[in-house]
């Protein structure tokens, strides 16, 4: 399996081995690396995952990309990383919401978000990758977040050897809980910093040290080198594809649908990375046979899905669902990849840098069309979600959840499609405690973050994580923050 440039517009595309697209992150030409084509889950392969752990299944499909990677070694890693250890009581594990909808609950890992799926895993793929191809300098992760991914890979990779880490958030564009777990982050190889601004801010600043030719060679004397953890590597990216797998192997063996059946994917998502992980998915073979991309406010996606003109040239909104409050979908570029190739791809990012917006042709809208549909809810809607979910159905969701929910909702009133439906339930309702409890109308507007967990808990019945629980007593290390233009500092300065 070779992995290519989604830029590379030249007659022999410069194809790199899985290791070195992990390694690297982003490619030489600012392009995303993907794999020049997608396996093919046969009837065999479906077989012998209904009876394999998530481990193992996490393990099997991997295995499929990362050709180059020991398989042994590779079963020994997703042990490790989908262990009770770490996901008591099993990883991505499904929850019936009625008759047609289920949650797919991704948060059950270190940080009670559902990037722990794959930044558990993906510090031992990048390790080896390193010995693979024979590295000697330190890697340095560069992440940007919108409040999740940070905690998830300051985890994943504290005190692994031979990686440094930096991660940016937007200063006030994570919730208390955010902040807090990556302010009290322990590990001797981390540091963390807010950025002024918003999400965006942060990524773009971290896109223009991986761009700039100048540090690379700074950073290269100084003995390091920049790669990510954001979905941009596929390393990150490429575990997420498992569980809209193993989601579809747990139905087929509850007896809830039958093999074969096609399904409905809804993902609540602003980067597109969670949703391109479900479409590769269904590019393998997975019987999905429609994605519902769910937005906030911030509706750049549903606007591009509707109409086929991608502008983020809009007004940016913070919103109770704030790991969603993006305007600049970098993980958009691989789906473009896979429906118009890379030299429309490379002019579409080239727009979009110079000029804030590009639009599809309509062959391509039409290609994008069959699979997609989009939706988004206001502020007011997410917070009915909330409520009528835990008062109707007695399952408490966070607020990204609930937009997820409330558009397939949507969907469903509109289309009459009646399939069964995998929702991906992205973090725990506890992260975003202020919000659900101001939804559900229990008092504690006051609060601190201990106040606002306990009074969710007592008032629900439910328990808090306790990953979150656990920093609530821990030491604030971090409380730096910067502007976007001072960025570059950072890795030469911690």
């Amino acid at each position: 399996m070779k992995y290519v440039s989604t830029r590379d517009t030249s007659a022999t595309p410069a194809a790199v081995s899985a290791a070195e697209a992990i390694k690297k992150g982003l490619a030489p030409d600012g392009g995303l690396y993907i794999p020049a084509g997608v396996p093919k889950l046969t009837h065999g392969d479906m077989e012998a995952l209904l009876s394999k752990s998530y481990d193992e299944r996490a393990a099997y499909i991997l295995s499929m990309f990362l050709d180059d990677y020991d398989s042994d070694a590779l079963a020994a890693d997703c042990r490790t990383a989908y262990g009770e250890e770490r996901f008591p009581g099993g990883a991505a594990p499904l929850h019936k919401i009625d008759d047609t909808d289920y949650s797919l609950e991704l948060w059950h890992g270190p940080t009670s978000a559902f990037k722990d799926m794959a930044l558990q895993i993906m510090p031992r793929l990048l390790s080896r990758a390193l010995k693979m191809t024979g590295e000697e300098k330190t890697a340095y992760i560069l992440v940007a977040t919108s409040g999740d991914t940070g905690k998830a890979a300051l985890e994943g990779y504290k005190d692994v050897d031979g990686i440094k880490m930096a991660v940016f958030y937007p200063d006030e564009g994570v919730s208390p809980m955010q902040k807090r777990q990556m302010a009290t982050q322990e590990g001797s190889n981390v540091y963390v910093t807010a950025v002024e601004g918003n999400f965006d801010d942060a990524q773009s600043g971290v896109k223009k040290i991986f761009g700039d030719k100048a540090l690379a060679e700074k950073a290269n004397e100084a003995g390091f080198f920049f790669s990510s953890a954001n979905s941009i590597n596929w390393g990150r990216l490429v575990p997420q594809i498992v569980y809209y797998i193993s989601a579809y192997c747990d139905l087929v063996k509850s007896g809830d649908i039958a093999s074969g059946d096609e399904i409905l994917v809804c993902v609540p998502t602003g980067n597109f990375g969670n949703i391109f992980a479900a479409y590769i998915a269904r590019e393998m073979g997975l019987p999905i046979g429609r994605l519902i991309c769910a937005s906030n406010a911030n509706n750049v996606l549903t606007d591009f899905i509707n109409t086929g003109v991608y502008d983020r040239t809009r007004e940016f909104h913070k919103t109770m669902s704030p790991s969603m409050d993006i305007l600049i979908s970098s993980n958009l570029e691989r789906l473009l990849y896979r429906l118009c190739g890379p030299a429309a791809t490379a002019d579409l990012m080239a727009a979009l840098n110079s000029e804030g917006k590009y639009s599809l042709p309509e062959d391509t809208m039409n290609k994008l069309r069959d699979v997609f549909s989009g939706y988004w809810l206001d502020e007011t809607e997410t917070a009915a979600v909330i409520r009528d979910t835990f008062e109707n159905n007695k399952y408490l969701v966070d607020t990204h959840t609930a937009v997820g929910l409330g558009c397939l909702r949507k969907y469903r009133a509109e289309t009459g499609d009646t399939r069964r439906a995998v929702l991906a339930s992205t973090a725990s309702p506890y992260k975003f405690a202020a919000d659900v409890c101001a939804s559900l109308g229990i008092p504690a507007e006051d609060s601190d973050i201990t106040g606002l967990l306990n009074a969710l808990s007592a008032a629900t019945g439910t328990e808090i994580p306790a990953p979150l629980a656990s920093v609530l007593t821990k030491e604030v290390r971090f409380t730096d923050v910067v502007k976007p233009a001072d960025m570059a500092k950072v890795p030469f300065e911690h």
